[in-house]
């Protein structure tokens, strides 16, 4: 029997082929797409690391905190889930849902029970402003506002994840990932009476893209529309000061979410998934 050819590890000049590579698709490459120009300048921010499989880079693979295929049928698939079976450092699975799901069809025997599986997750992009009441009260987060936004970043971590990131002794690292975040002008916050009522972020800003992650609103305020206003005024900052367009995933079975997307003008690009470990 053939045996298959295996994932490599990309280095050098690889890296800027997949980097070509995935332009093609930016918005659904975002997130890695971003690990990679922050690289060019400084290794240590691509944070993990790339896989190719197939001397034409049929398949590409990142290896993070998050595991995401983003190319590749399903021979690739067995040979990152081969190399990824070496030693686990990724917390989820996430990207492209035939990827995704196919990777995990090959991980979830040495890798499951997962928390959950979100098997169905729309991917939306949009590249013009925004329809509809933008907040004007939503700005970007000030490095001294830090330990006021944390506890609503926190409480959106676990409304979402499922778990509390201080947990397991990862309080420090988390409280630097939102300091960093907010010292990149990243963060966006609407307060009211010194307290975080709305929150958002860019999570991953590529040269062309900036995905927006971690929308949450105050449970005491729910329904009043700021979240709508509020993703829009990010969505605002992203389109017409950074030049970019803007995209997020969203649950499937989070109507009410994906209502406040249409209305701000977001359209599908695709589909995600996301395998919770």
């Amino acid at each position: 029997m053939l045996k298959l050819a295996g994932a490599r590890l990309l280095q050098g000049r690889d890296v800027e082929n997949v980097r070509s590579l995935l332009e093609a698709d930016p918005v659904t490459a975002c997130m890695v797409l971003s690990r990679i120009e922050a690289a060019r300048t400084n290794p240590m921010h691509l944070g993990g690391e790339l896989w190719g499989y197939g001397s034409d880079l049929q398949g590409i693979c990142y290896a993070g905190p998050n595991l995401i295929p983003l190319r590749g049928g399903r021979d690739a698939m067995r040979a990152f889930a081969e190399r990824a079976r070496r030693g686990r450092v990724s917390s989820s699975l996430v990207g492209p849902a035939r990827q995704v799901m196919a990777l995990w069809a090959e991980l979830a025997e040495s890798w499951g029970p997962a928390r959950e599986v979100r098997p169905e997750q729309p991917l939306l992009v949009m590249s013009d402003p925004p329809t509809g009441w933008v907040d004007p009260a939503v700005r970007q987060v000030r490095s001294e506002e830090l330990d006021r936004y944390v506890p609503a970043a926190i409480s959106m971590f676990r409304e979402e994840v499922g778990v509390d990131p201080r947990s397991g002794g990862g309080a420090a690292n988390y409280r630097a990932r939102v300091a960093d975040l907010i010292a990149s002008g990243r963060a966006f916050a609407r307060f009211e009476n010194g307290q975080v009522v709305f929150k958002a972020e860019i999570g991953a800003l590529s040269g062309t893209v900036g995905q927006i992650q971690g929308v949450w609103v105050h449970p005491e305020r729910r329904g009043s529309g700021l979240g709508t206003a509020g993703t829009a005024a990010v969505v605002e900052h992203i389109v017409r000061v950074m030049g970019r367009t803007a995209s997020l995933y969203v649950n499937d079975y989070n109507v009410a979410a994906r209502a406040a997307y249409r209305k701000i003008g977001f359209r599908r690009d695709g589909t995600f998934s996301t395998v919770l470990l």
